[in-house]
């Protein structure tokens, strides 16, 4: 069975950028809260 594709929604990205731009959280500790893979934050 095909799984499907998670879709964020605008206001959960514009949060995770946030998150990122402050840099209190390096990206592992940042994927690992949201559920999202390293490289996925990194584009």
């Amino acid at each position: 069975m095909k799984q499907k594709r998670k879709r964020y929604s605008p206001e959960f990205k514009a949060q995770v950028v946030l998150e990122i731009l402050k840099e209190e959280k390096s990206l592992t500790e940042l994927s690992s809260e949201y559920g999202i893979h390293v490289n996925q934050l990194r584009k």
